[in-house]
């Protein structure tokens, strides 16, 4: 029997980083997203985003590819954009963020996720997810940040 704990904060970005997730149905994607992640398997942790990105916590089985993970959330995300919502020119952003979280840290990152619109107040999406990789100890070029 293996015992694990794979945690991880997710951050992607809309194309372009447009703000395109209008609040009044962003709701909904974030219920969609958490179901997804349950279809694929994971447990969803943690939801949030403002209008121009998203911010998952998901616990994953030792069987989980994140890259493959990935391809199908983003993929019937959009999908689920195109036809629920209408916005047939919607696309998330090529690649992500993906930080490992401690079991003890998953609170404080649960809690950092749900207040994205007030954080934003004060940052910018860039900005914070230059804050994130440099907190990280990832090496980027900027040209692929934005």
């Amino acid at each position: 029997m293996s015992h694990i704990s794979l945690h991880t904060h997710i951050v992607f970005a809309t194309q372009h980083r447009q703000a395109l997730l209008n609040g009044s149905w962003r709701p909904r994607l974030f219920e969609y997203l958490g179901g997804t992640v349950r279809g694929l398997g994971a447990v969803s942790q943690g939801i949030g985003g403002v209008d121009d990105h998203i911010h998952l916590l998901v616990g994953f089985k030792s069987t989980h590819r994140l890259s493959d993970f990935m391809r199908e959330l983003k993929k019937s995300s959009s999908t689920w954009v195109h036809e629920q919502i209408g916005i047939t020119q919607f696309n998330w952003q090529e690649g992500y963020g993906a930080f490992s979280v401690s079991p003890t840290a998953r609170e404080t990152v649960m809690r950092y996720i749900a207040n994205q619109e007030q954080h934003h107040l004060n940052q910018s999406s860039r900005d914070e997810y230059v804050a994130l990789l440099n907190a990280a100890g990832i090496e980027f070029d900027a040209q692929y940040v934005d």
